[in-house]
């Protein structure tokens, strides 16, 4: 194991993807299942994500499905990855977390996100537009406050002035936003990793201590595979690298499909684009080449923590990467997934 592995924490976002012709409900079950292994592999935190009306991903409701995961586990961190704060009223938001903060004392993380419904449609359910993300300062400034000591004598229990870690999920201006907050920063290489390092760095400058945090905190989020061999675990990744491209020429999130499928398909100049950045960043490869690239990444950005999103079709060799990474890495001596 690289040294500069040793003092990182490794964690879990599980978005729970459905398989071509997978019911829903099985994928949740899944998602609990999943975290029961990453208990025993020794991870740090286990997250759950919102979409709505997306055929490829049950996960609709995280604090409902963080709630399940919590009361499937004893002792791993569990949250949200986060929770899309435009689209809720900050005190319900407030008061779920403090449910759930109550039953599960010590274990319960609050992350959030400015990201609004993926279609009009949606956003017309949810009743909510674009522009409620402009407001998303006082959105969040509201959760907090709700938790901290109630707002203009509205009280948020049983979630009042109990200790419910905040966390940023970094998307345009989120990095500057969580130094101001003073809060963690959890952020993506979506826009290549050396626009990533800038953001931090200025996330680290900018950073003010304030109630909700007293130092810089970055989580960064990335997909990790481990296989036999690089060719190996670059087919793992094809399933979800094309279901972002597909989900943006498309505007819907698919179901997997098998690699052997992609590799049929015939793709538009603009779909092949979309694929193929969906594919950079991603560390993937066996054990030495997953450690080296992983240190340049903690190199990159002085990450405190890594959080682990990685989706595939097949499920099997999915956990098998997990329980791999974990083992690399050095956390509780991974046993087999049954």
């Amino acid at each position: 194991m690289d040294s500069a592995l040793g003092s990182v924490r490794l964690s879990i976002l599980d978005r729970s993807r459905t398989r071509r012709g997978q019911p829903h409900p099985e994928a949740l079950r899944e998602t609990v299942e999943f975290a029961r292994l990453a208990e025993r592999w020794g991870y740090h935190r286990f997250w759950v994500s919102e979409h709505h009306s997306v055929p490829g991903v049950a996960g609709s409701a995280p604090t409902v499905l963080a709630a399940a995961v919590a009361a499937a586990t004893r002792t791993i961190r569990v949250g949200t990855g986060g929770v899309m704060l435009p689209n809720h009223q900050p005190l319900v938001v407030a008061e779920q977390f403090g449910v759930l903060e109550s039953l599960y004392p010590g274990r319960i993380d609050m992350g959030l996100g400015r990201s609004v419904g993926f279609t009009d449609g949606v956003r017309r359910a949810l009743g909510h537009g674009r522009d409620d993300a402009a407001d998303f300062d006082d959105q969040l400034t509201a959760v907090l406050e709700y938790l901290a000591r109630g707002r203009a004598g509205v009280h948020a229990w049983p979630g009042e002035g109990l200790a419910v870690p905040a966390y940023l999920l970094a998307t345009g201006s989120g990095a500057e936003r969580a130094a101001r907050f003073g809060l963690p920063l959890v952020i993506a290489a979506v826009a290549g990793r050396d626009r990533m390092a800038a953001a931090i760095e200025q996330y680290r400058k900018d950073f003010r201590a304030t109630e909700w945090g007293g130092r810089p905190y970055v989580m960064v989020s990335g997909a990790v595979v481990i296989a036999d061999t690089a060719a190996q675990a670059h087919q793992l990744l094809l399933p979800e690298a094309w279901s972002a491209a597909y989900s943006r020429t498309r505007g819907e999130f698919p179901a997997l499909i098998p690699p052997a499928e992609i590799a049929e398909l015939s793709m538009s100049e603009r779909e092949r684009r979309l694929f193929d950045e969906a594919l950079r960043d991603h560390i993937h490869g066996a054990e030495t080449e997953v450690a080296a690239d992983l240190a340049r990444l903690v190199a990159d950005t002085g990450a405190d923590e890594i959080l682990v999103h990685t989706s595939t079709y097949d499920r099997a060799a999915r956990l098998e990467s997990h329980r791999r990474l974990a083992e690399l890495v050095g956390l509780a001596a991974p046993v087999r997934a049954a």
